[in-house]
């Protein structure tokens, strides 16, 4: 739908489901970041541990589309604050790959973790759903700043599968290298992530924001139809 055949009231609606999806992408990964660390620490599980960082990046993403629909941010703000979560993204990165390659020259052994698998196998069903409520809503509202935020949502989605996979084969076959390598995986898509962030690279199927938008005192968005239906 156009940007332009939206009304206030629709626009209005979109926008406060936006927040409060972003709202919901912050809470769960929160609690998904501290179970996964704990899980992780006393399974001695790099990948886990990864997994929850990482999950606390997330939330600093749902973090800017708050701001953004709550505080109104000019493009300026927004860009300054996305490079901060590319930033994030690379601190992951180094630490995730320290930590696994040490794991690999060391030896070390991981733990079977069943509330880890738990764990990726929840992410797996709540993370897709968020990222089709954001991506409906993004497309009608037209808003390169949700589409972004479910790009972030789908990267979650796609690390619990390399967890899960991870988890399941040191469970099942003592196979204690699959979690590094996992954390490794983890940690290359963190680094396409941030410089994703770095660059402002967000919303593919998306026209850069207009700077006629700027000032405005209405959200950031990519103009009218520019998100269109079949795309990601």
């Amino acid at each position: 739908m156009s940007l332009s055949l939206l009304t206030p009231e629709r626009r209005a609606v979109l926008s406060r489901r936006s927040l409060w999806l972003a709202y919901a992408t912050a809470g769960y990964n929160l609690l998904e970041g501290l179970v996964a660390i704990a899980a992780g620490a006393a399974a001695s599980s790099t990948a886990l541990i990864g997994f929850g960082l990482d999950s606390f990046v997330e939330v600093s993403s749902a973090a800017v589309l708050i701001w953004q629909f709550r505080s109104r941010v000019p493009e300026d703000r927004e860009r300054l604050a996305l490079r901060l979560i590319g930033l994030s993204f690379f601190a992951l990165a180094a630490w995730v790959t320290f930590d696994a390659v040490r794991s690999l020259l060391a030896d070390g052994d991981a733990d079977a973790s069943p509330v880890g698998i738990g764990l990726a196998v929840a992410s797996l069903i709540v993370m897709p759903l968020l990222v089709a409520a954001k991506r409906r809503t993004g497309r009608e509202l037209g808003s390169a700043t949700v589409m972004a935020d479910s790009t972030q949502t789908m990267l979650c989605t796609y690390l619990s599968a390399v967890l899960l996979v991870g988890l399941l084969l040191n469970a099942a076959w003592g196979w204690s290298w699959a979690d590094p390598i996992a954390a490794l995986v983890i940690a290359g898509v963190a680094v396409k992530e941030g410089v994703e962030a770095w660059r402002g690279e967000h919303c593919d199927d998306c026209a850069p924001l207009p700077a006629a938008g700027a000032g405005t005192g209405q959200p950031a968005d990519c103009g009218g139809g520019c998100c269109t239906d079949g795309k990601a």
